[in-house]
């Protein structure tokens, strides 16, 4: 597939291929993950699948209807209240009013919006539309789902309901094709997938490969990384220096990698028992897991001026991309 982008220096179009030469198969039950950086195809491809865009050259077959969650909450209408709104898109889904009435309490008790049902949607916040959307799209009867992100919408207690949802729809074997930066959820779900780079798949396969595949784009295979120790925010009494941090990536095959964290330290004075830990945080600056030598049970003794001592963890590299 590709777009047509206008230049108003130019007097000719210029296609930019956003999809080249793709192909693939999902089998009926399958759970089937799309996975690739920003930019790379992805959300396209779903599209194309969603028969939103309409490819230049080949063709999508299917068997079964489809339901995209894709932009959800379009076509909704922000003059009009969240209740007309949910049986506005309920008619888009091909609902009755009858069959909306039936199911009108459940999508507002899933949404949690029950208090502001009669507000004009305009005065809702993105996410409280993303929610209303997502709990009215769910009631559609599928045989093919196209998920792109949604897992990401609302806070941490709905998105709690979201992976609660695809659970089901994963013990039901209900065909799912899904799109998404998080490693963990395709881990989850998913029983295969591709990997997209430059508009192209470059790898497709068991769900737990492919995972560590996208991963390693961004974390070069042995990488290492060392801080020598130069940092002037150092805390603490100073009687002893860590001297080096290392973090070091050791490759044992196609899904499993561990990390090594090496620390070295000298005494500068005397000290009894030291203990020698670490923590690894996210972006947010919230702890994701982390260690000390006292938890594990090792034990230095006392520590005489000059004394340089090494400790190193090693963890399974079970993290997704990110700082």
């Amino acid at each position: 597939i590709k777009k047509n982008l206008k230049n108003k220096r130019r007097t000719s179009d210029e296609a930019q291929h956003a999809l080249i030469d793709i192909s693939f198969e999902v089998q009926e039950g399958e759970f089937f993950g799309i996975v690739g950086r920003n930019g790379s195809g992805k959300s396209t491809l779903l599209k194309v699948l969603a028969g939103i865009y309409q490819p230049n050259k080949g063709k999508v077959e299917t068997s079964g209807r489809i339901v995209p969650f894709i932009e959800l909450g379009l076509g909704f209408n922000g003059e009009l209240s969240g209740r007309e709104n949910v049986y506005l898109n309920g008619a888009m889904l091909g609902f009755t009013r009858k069959e909306m009435d039936a199911m009108y309490k459940d999508i507002v008790q899933f949404a949690e919006l029950e208090r502001f049902m009669d507000q004009k949607l305009k005065n809702y916040s993105s996410g409280m539309q993303v929610r209303l959307a997502f709990s009215t799209a769910i009631r559609a009867e599928a045989d093919i789902l196209l998920v792109d992100e949604v897992l990401a919408v609302g806070d941490a207690d709905f998105q709690r309901k979201c992976f609660e949802y695809f659970k089901t729809l994963k013990k039901e074997k209900k065909t799912v094709v899904f799109v998404s930066h998080d490693m963990s959820a395709i881990r989850e779900f998913c029983d295969r997938a591709v990997l997209v780079e430059n508009s192209k798949i470059i790898e497709e396969g068991k769900a737990e490969k492919i995972a560590t595949a996208y991963s390693r784009m961004f974390i070069d295979s042995g990488q290492s990384t060392t801080t020598t120790g130069a940092n002037k925010n150092r805390w603490g009494d100073g009687h002893v220096r860590i001297s080096s941090v290392t973090v070091h990536q050791q490759e044992y095959s196609a899904s499993k990698t561990d990390l090594q964290i090496k620390v070295k330290a000298t005494a500068k004075k005397p000290i009894e028992e030291p203990v020698v830990g670490f923590m690894i945080k996210n972006a947010a600056n919230e702890p994701l897991t982390g260690s000390n030598t006292k938890i594990q049970k090792q034990h230095f003794g006392q520590l005489r001026a000059g004394q340089k001592i090494e400790v190193t963890w090693t963890l399974q590299n079970i993290f997704s991309d990110g700082r």
